[in-house]
């Protein structure tokens, strides 16, 4: 090794990052979550129709019932939205906390 190589230098801000384990796992998730136009369509939906149903959403998107279905359970589960049974529909709504979270480590990131 060359005795001018420098091993004390400490990473340059935009790359320390101080995000391991469960949490980068859920960054990853949230960010997987978006990776799907039809997604985005639906979150996009939710900004303005915050606590609708799932035929509400069916109604907005030329897809089909069981399409949706499947789009809004990888949101629910990457942490982007909360279903709530009311009755024989099911309440959608963005989940805010994990939405703050998902916002306060973008803005580490950049």
């Amino acid at each position: 090794m060359d005795e001018q190589t420098p091993y004390n230098i400490l990473p340059a801000p935009c790359c320390s990052l101080e995000i391991t384990g469960v949490e980068e796992e859920r960054l990853v998730a949230m960010f997987n979550g978006l990776g799907n136009p039809i997604r985005f369509e639906i979150l996009k939906y939710l900004v303005t129709h915050n606590n609708c149903i799932t035929g509400d959403i069916v109604n907005s998107l030329p897809l089909a019932q069981a399409t949706i279905s499947q789009h809004l359970k990888v949101l629910q589960d990457s942490g982007w939205i909360e279903r709530t049974p009311a009755g024989a529909a099911t309440t959608i709504r963005q989940h805010e906390g994990n939405i703050a979270w998902f916002r306060s480590k973008v803005g580490d990131i950049f």
